[in-house]
C-alpha cells in the first residue's frame, strides 16, 4: 500500500528552487522526515498548478534521491506555506475549501491593526497588549502627547521593513528609520519643535500604519530583546508551545528581526543563566500561557490556523507583552539558537496535524470571513 500524500504549498520563488534544493529557510528534508513518521509522502506544489476541475496538480515528489515534477491526484490535505494576497488567489483557495480540500494555515498574513483589535476583545489579553492605534495625523498627535517612546509600523509589513521609532530625548523628538543614506541602513534625525515628522506623515497617507507605545524590553548586553514563541497544533488537534528563543537587536537599531541582523540565542542565554532554574521555568510558563491564549483567541475568529510564530516582549518587571503574530513562522531561528530538536519539532507538529485531518476526513465549513481582503 502506497503512503498517503500531504501537500506542502510554496510560493513560486521557493518552488522553483526545489530541484536544486535551494528553498531558502525551508527544509525539504525536515518535511520528508516528519511525513514519514505519520505514514505520509509530502508533495510540494503551487496554487497555480492545481486543476480543481479534475482534482489534480503538478507537484514535486522525491523519487530515488531527486525531485521529480509530475501530475498527480490533488492531496485532500494541504499545509499552506505561501502567501496569497491577490483576489484571484483568494477565490481559488475558497474553491478548494468549499470542495472539501482541507488547507490549514490558509491565511498566513493578517493586518497588524486587525490582530490587535481581535486580541483586545479578550479580557485576559488586555494587560498583555501595548497601547496601539491606527495611524493618522490626529492619533499621531494623541500618542505623542501621552507617550514618550513610540513604534510606528506598517499594518501589512514583514521582517522589520518600514518600522520607525519616534521618541523624546532631552526634550526633543527624534525619529529612527531605515535610510539608504546611512551605511548601516538606519539613521536617527532630530525633529523641529512643534512640527509633526514629515517622513511619518508621507508614509501614513499612502499606507496603513499602526502606532504603538514602545515597551521597555529586557536587554541583553545593552540591546533590547524579544522572544519568538512557536505555537502549533499537533496530532491531538490542540494548541501547544513547541519552543521559544530570544532575539537581540543589532547595535545600530531597535529592530530584533533576524532578517535585520538580530542575534539569536536561547532564553536562558538572554537572561544570563548558565543552568536551568526555577526563575526560568516560571518565566517560560507565563510566556507559554500568554502565547496559548493568543493562539486560541485568534483561532476562534480565524479558522484553519495551525502554525504560528508569536513575537512577545518581556519587561524588567517580568510583564509579558504581545508584539506581533507571524502566520508563516521562519523556523530556522531555532537552528541558529542551537535548538535543533525544537527546529525539527516545528516541522513535525504541523504534519502530525495534517495526519489528524486526513484521519478525520471532515469537510471544512464555509468561513467567508477568513478570506476577507480587509484583513490584510
Amino acid at each position: 500500500m502506497f503512503p498517503e500524500t500531504i501537500g506542502i504549498m510554496f510560493d513560486s520563488r521557493m518552488y522553483r528552487g526545489i530541484p536544486a534544493g535551494r528553498t531558502g529557510q525551508e527544509s525539504l528534508a525536515n518535511y520528508e522526515q516528519a511525513a514519514a513518521c505519520y505514514g505520509l509522502t509530502p508533495c510540494f506544489l503551487r496554487l497555480e498548478d492545481i486543476d480543481l476541475d479534475h482534482k489534480t496538480c503538478l507537484a514535486y515528489v522525491k523519487k530515488e534521491g531527486r525531485y521529480v515534477r509530475e501530475r498527480m491526484s490533488l492531496p485532500s490535505v494541504i499545509h499552506n506555506r505561501s502567501l496569497q494576497l491577490r483576489g484571484t488567489e483568494q477565490r481559488q483557495i475558497t474553491r478548494l475549501l468549499l470542495q472539501g480540500i482541507q488547507v490549514y494555515n490558509v491565511r498566513n498574513r493578517y493586518r497588524k491593526d486587525y490582530v490587535h483589535e481581535m486580541l483586545r476583545h479578550d479580557p485576559f489579553l488586555k494587560d498583555h497588549l501595548p497601547q496601539a492605534v491606527k495611524a493618522n495625523p490626529e492619533t499621531l498627535i494623541y500618542m505623542m502627547e501621552h507617550y514618550k517612546d513610540l513604534i510606528i509600523k506598517p499594518c501589512n509589513g514583514s521582517v522589520g521593513h518600514g518600522i520607525m521609532r519616534l521618541f523624546q530625548q532631552n526634550r526633543h523628538w527624534k525619529l529612527t528609520c531605515e535610510t539608504r543614506a546611512s551605511r548601516k541602513g538606519w539613521a536617527t534625525f532630530r525633529l523641529n519643535r512643534g512640527q509633526l515628522p514629515s517622513a511619518i506623515l508621507r508614509r501614513i497617507f499612502h499606507q496603513a500604519y499602526l502606532i504603538e507605545e514602545r515597551i521597555p524590553l529586557l536587554r541583553h548586553e545593552g540591546r533590547p530583546i524579544d522572544l519568538r514563541v512557536s505555537v502549533q497544533r499537533g496530532e491531538d488537534g490542540l494548541w501547544s508551545v513547541t519552543g521559544m528563543f530570544a532575539k537581540a537587536a543589532p547595535a545600530h537599531t531597535f529592530v530584533t528581526n533576524i532578517a535585520q541582523g538580530g542575534k539569536v540565542m536561547t532564553v536562558a542565554e538572554a537572561l544570563g543563566l548558565t543552568t536551568p532554574s526555577m526563575e526560568l521555568f516560571q518565566l517560560e510558563s507565563r510566556i507559554g500561557m500568554v502565547a496559548l491564549r493568543i493562539a486560541r483567541t485568534l483561532a476562534s475568529s480565524l479558522p484553519h490556523l495551525a502554525d504560528l510564530g508569536l513575537d512577545l516582549g518581556i519587561t524588567r518587571s517580568g510583564q509579558v507583552f504581545f508584539i506581533e503574530c507571524n502566520g508563516r513562522d521562519q523556523r530556522y531561528g531555532f537552528l541558529k539558537a542551537g535548538m535543533k530538536d525544537h527546529w525539527l519539532t516545528t516541522y513535525n507538529k504541523p504534519i502530525a496535524y495534517g495526519r489528524l485531518l486526513l484521519d478525520q476526513n471532515s469537510i471544512i465549513p464555509r468561513q467567508p470571513q477568513t478570506y476577507d481582503r480587509g484583513l490584510y
